[in-house]
């Protein structure tokens, strides 16, 4: 039996909800279940309602788990490209009507305003999809209510650690006016950047990223080239470290931007992607202004206790690219699944080591390799105006497309031509060498790049 009791933390002795001492709103009283609760499965709350955390829900919930999903306003959406892969699609079985635009051509501008079609290598079959994220998270919390997971629209405010290894998580937050408490054996914490949640295990700091966007509808000739085309824009005007984008949704592009080193500045780099774009925006009109911290890398520490972190809590946000909707959502069920494991369907405790083994190293050994490839080439390609003309150079060449695109779509390594792999690492030395781009990041990826072969 899996028993949680509050009575050594000081809780009262027969209520988990309390009204709320009344300042800012009138208190309500609410009925609750009592403060000393047995039950013969595991508890666990997932904090955060976006794809990370409706991914882990459910997963959970159909291992057989009691499973709270706190989301505190459903109807409101990161700011985000949209953009994701082709293997996601299957893998999440994603509907197809929840697709506004299938990208199936990609511009790639260098800040000299050279253009390089990006998408010469895409199959008959392949696409890239543009969602918005209201419709997906939303889509995806309801599929996890319907596994049985229960949807809580609350503000956590605050989450005690228990005071033994078996005794209970209590997380506080405010729904409807009324604050309450609830008693969980283990959490998943899938709050963003800003995340209560690791806080609440001194997780450690990581660098964010903040992007901005503006939601534009056009005029329908405007719109109509944007019909399947997304483009990404480079320069130390857009941004000194990332780029700009413009990428199609229903009935409107998004236009925007990100920057780790000058966030102080992003509103004078959205005026400046908004000005490479001016004649194709031209007559828009904006609908939404949109932003958001973005983390650059993993947190220091992603598991403590019975608590773990996943998506952008995590830092899971790859470099160059900027993307997260895969790697968040698949986190997510990677965590929930090794929950599900690790407790055998909700029948045992589980612990900080279960955590580490089924889930941490796991994540770890499949995708850390990804991760640190993709933070060489930005260190590469996004410090200078001559590097991004010598990215854009290279995007000109149909085996990088493919090898690129291969990745991106299928979420792995691609394994290419061993001939063909010398011809493009020597093909980026010697646009480095035009640019006068060699140095220490460039020997590493020549390194990492002789182990994946």
């Amino acid at each position: 039996m899996i028993a949680h009791s509050l009575n050594p933390i000081h809780q009262p002795p027969k209520t988990l909800t309390q009204p709320l001492k009344p300042k800012a709103f009138k208190p309500q009283t609410i009925k609750c279940k009592p403060a000393t609760i047995i039950t013969s499965k595991l508890r666990a709350a997932v904090i955060g309602g976006g794809p990370a955390g409706s991914s882990a829900a459910e997963a959970l919930a159909a291992g057989g788990i009691e499973t709270y999903i706190f989301e505190r306003s459903p109807e409101a959406a990161k700011p985000c490209g949209g953009a994701i892969p082709l293997c996601m699609l299957d893998e999440f079985s994603i509907p197809s009507h929840l697709i506004d635009r299938k990208v199936t051509q990609m511009k790639i501008i260098s800040p000299s305003n050279l253009t390089v079609d990006f998408g010469k290598t895409f199959k008959h079959h392949e696409f890239i999809s543009m969602v918005r994220r209201e419709v997906l998270d939303n889509f995806l919390r309801l599929r996890a209510e319907d596994r049985g997971a229960t949807l809580i629209k609350a503000l956590v405010t605050n989450i005690e650690l228990p005071i033994s290894e078996k005794s209970p998580y209590i997380i506080h937050y405010i729904s409807n006016n009324t604050h309450s408490s609830l008693a969980v054996d283990v959490i998943i914490g899938a709050d963003g950047a800003n995340s209560k949640v690791a806080k609440s295990i001194e997780a450690g700091h990581y660098t964010c990223a903040i992007a901005y966007q503006e939601r534009i509808k056009l005029p329908e000739d405007k719109m109509k080239y944007y019909e399947n085309l997304a483009e990404i824009y480079l320069g130390n005007d857009v941004s000194p470290d990332l780029y700009g984008w413009v990428f199609p949704k229903c009935d409107h592009v998004g236009v925007g931007t990100g920057t780790i080193c000058s966030r102080q500045n992003i509103k004078q780099f959205q005026d400046a992607i908004r000005n490479r774009v001016k004649p194709k925006i031209h007559g828009g009109k904006i609908i939404k202004v949109e932003a958001h911290p973005i983390p650059e890398h993993p947190r220091p520490t992603r598991v403590r206790g019975r608590v773990a972190l996943v998506g952008d809590a995590a830092g899971y946000v790859t470099k160059c690219s900027g993307e997260g909707i895969y790697f968040a959502a698949k986190s997510g069920r990677m965590c929930g699944e090794a929950i599900v494991r690790a407790s055998e369907n909700g029948e045992k405790m589980i612990g900080e080591a279960d955590l580490r083994r089924e889930y941490l190293r796991k994540w770890d050994n499949e995708y850390f390799s990804t991760f640190k490839f993709l933070d060489i080439l930005q260190r590469i390609f996004y410090g200078s105006n001559a590097a991004r003309e010598a990215l854009v150079e290279l995007c000109g060449d149909e085996y990088v497309q493919r090898m690129t695109f291969e990745s991106f779509l299928y979420k792995r390594l691609a394994k290419g031509n061993p001939l063909l792999d010398v011809k493009m690492a020597m093909d980026t030395i010697g646009s480095l060498i035009r640019c006068n781009i060699v140095g220490k990041e460039m020997v590493q990826m020549d390194e990492f790049h002789k182990r994946m072969l």
